[in-house]
This record gives structure tokens, sequence and C-alpha cells, in this order.
């Protein structure tokens, strides 16, 4: 079988190849090609060089969203983070029920980001109403928003994830820890959270990567109001190229800027995360 494999490879790897040359690396290149062109669709697109990306950063809704991204990301990494492994080691203790505390808190990663943003769209403007004020009145009710939506979404699935690194660490470290004379906090610290740093890499990136990429619910909960100031980036990047005539070009060049921001976003956090592995 291996002989058959080794010698057929190509057969095998020919489709996958196929389907991702055409549905992602053509499509790509040609993106970033479109970015320096002046269009409205593909066959009329005249080359414009840097003009696009210098539009881009003139657009005073973009660099907002970018800030308004970044803070989101820090308070979501923090808080999904430590609230899912928080809850991890709770529903890791020898407890009644936890399969069933497990289920529950998974299921809001299971409705979609759309339905999820109107869900909470109305919980809130039912509570701001008490107030007179809404949700898409105030930039900071907005991000608070925003906040708790992903956060309820988001820590389930993060849990499942950090129940899996406690459960794969060894037993026996905790029992030499304990014969050692550890307290709680010291055995977390010094024997949990090091061997967790796999799972802790693989969350972390999650939560950043999903943050920056946010759309759904940021278009059904607040639509960016008021006045784009909880507007995110891939909002942004929509709103521009088909919201607005003739800039199609620019919302492209956002696009790529936007795809060079989380790369480069994303290895940095990798590249510190799995340090930390390396010296455990």
């Amino acid at each position: 079988m291996e002989k058959a494999i080794k010698k057929y490879w190509p057969v095998f790897l020919l489709p996958t190849m196929a389907a991702f040359t055409i549905g992602f690396i053509v499509p790509f290149i040609e993106g970033i090609y479109l970015s320096f062109c002046k269009f409205t669709t593909i066959r009329d697109a005249k080359f414009v060089g840097f003009s696009n990306y210098i539009e881009a950063f003139k657009d005073e809704t973009f660099p907002h969203a970018f800030g308004f991204t970044t803070l989101f990301a820090i308070v979501t990494l923090l808080l999904v983070n430590i609230l899912a492994f928080a809850i991890a080691l709770a529903l890791t203790q020898k407890i009644k029920g936890t399969n069933i505390f497990r289920t529950i808190f998974f299921m809001p990663n299971l409705i979609g980001g759309i339905v999820l943003g109107y869900i909470w769209q109305l919980i809130f403007d039912g509570i701001f109403s008490h107030f007179n004020t809404a949700l898409k009145l105030d930039a900071n009710l907005g991000f608070i928003g925003l906040v708790i939506l992903i956060c309820w979404q988001q820590i389930g699935y993060m849990m499942i994830v950090y129940i899996a690194g406690l459960q794969a660490i060894p037993e026996s470290l905790k029992e030499a820890a304990m014969i050692d004379g550890a307290n709680k906090r010291q055995r977390l610290f010094h024997v949990t959270i090091p061997n967790m740093m796999p799972s802790i890499t693989i969350c972390t990136f999650l939560t950043i990567t999903n943050s920056f990429k946010l759309f759904d619910q940021n278009l059904s909960l607040t639509g960016g109001e008021p006045l784009h100031q909880t507007e995110m980036l891939a909002l942004n990047i929509y709103q521009t190229f088909y919201g607005r005539v003739g800039y199609e070009g620019i919302g492209q060049a956002k696009a790529v800027i936007f795809f060079l921001a989380v790369v480069i976003i994303g290895m940095l956090q990798l590249r510190l995360t799995r340090s930390k592995e390396v010296q455990q």
C-alpha cells in the first residue's frame, strides 16, 4: 500500500492542488494586481500605481477602523482566553455535570454570526431602552456590546481546546509538585500553565485572527454606527468596495493592507508563544 501511495501520489495531490490554485492562488494574485488599478469590473482595470494605497490611508475611517479593531482584539484576547482557561480548570475538576456544562458553554459557537448579532442587538436595545439610548447611538456601548458578543460566542470553543490541554498534562507532574509541597497557586503557574503553552498558542492565535477578521457580528450588531465609530476593518473594506462608487480599487488596496497586517500580527504572536514552548 505504501509503495502504491509513493508511486501514485501525484494523482491524489493533483485535484486538491488544482482546486486550491483555482479557488485561492489565482484570485489572490489577481486581487493584489487589482489593488494597483482603478476599475469597476475586472475587464476595465487600469493600472494607477500606488494611488489606491495613498487614498486608503487618506480615508479617515480606515485608520480609525484599524485602531478600533486593534483595541477590540487586545481586549477580547485577554477576556476570552482568561475566562476560557478558568472555565476549563473548573470543568476538569471531579464535579458532577461537567459534560452538560461543557455542552452549554460550547453551544453559542454553533450559532451563525449574523443571527447572533441580531439576537444580541435585540437584547441590548431592550435593556438600553430603559435608559433612553440604543446600541447604535453610543460608540462605547457598541464596543462593549461587540466584546460581550464575541466572548459569549468564542469562550466555549477555546474552553474545549484548554480542556484537551489540561487532560494531556501527566498526572505524575502534578503529584511530584504536591509531594514537593507546592500549593495550588504554585502548581498552576509552574506546572499547569507551562505545560499548557501549546494550547495557549492555538487559542491566542485563533482569538487574534478571529478578532481582526470579524465581519458578520459587526455588520449585524452595530453596522459601524454611529458614524463609522464602531466599524471594524473587514466591515470598512466591505463598505468601501461595495458602498462607494469608484472606490473599488481603494477597497482592494485596503484588503491587501488588511491581509498583510493580520499575517504579520499572527506570525509575531506564534513566534512569541512558541518560544515559550521551547523554554519549558
